[in-house]
């Protein structure tokens, strides 16, 4: 797997405020991540994560819980300058974010960001399947989020190169 946006659910006790503790969240190899997905515990957008941030932060003006579904958060930097930092939701914006993405009619989604989504796309018959992509990882950070609410936890995100 190539580049990708990497989310962690963590309880709050738990968390720390360090770099360096942050990146060994993430040090995992890809089969014991591939496990905590299964569980919701974790989940993962490819490299075309920014279009899944397009999907839910222009679909309503201003701030709110669909401007943290993907790349919101507190920025924490990473020991490496070069490295993207590292995102935090607090559990309180990680239940907002769930109840946002629990109510959102990806339809209505879709509709507002289509024309831009499918850009790369153009001139071929490609609607179906990117549609589709975009469609089950709606349905996964729904599940991620959902899950992630429900046991009070936080969530940390990062840019994996």
């Amino acid at each position: 797997m190539s580049m990708y946006f990497h989310f962690r659910a963590i309880p709050p006790a738990a968390l720390r405020n360090s770099p360096a503790w942050l990146e060994k969240l993430f040090e995992d190899g890809w089969d014991a991540v591939r496990e905590r997905i299964g569980r919701h515990r974790e989940e993962v957008l490819d490299g075309g994560y920014l279009d899944h941030e397009h999907l839910y932060a222009d679909a309503l003006p201003g701030e709110g819980p669909h401007t943290q579904v993907v790349l919101g958060g507190r920025r924490i930097p990473h020991r490496d300058p070069s490295s993207p930092p590292f995102q935090l939701l607090t559990a309180a914006q990680t239940n907002r974010v769930a109840a946002y993405l629990a109510t959102a009619d990806f339809e209505a989604l879709w509709r507002n960001a289509r024309a831009d989504l499918l850009k790369p796309y153009e001139g071929q018959d490609a609607e179906p399947e990117v549609r589709g992509a975009f469609a089950a990882a709606h349905r996964d950070l729904t599940a991620f989020y959902g899950q992630t609410a429900q046991y009070g936890d936080a969530v940390v995100k990062w840019l994996v190169l």
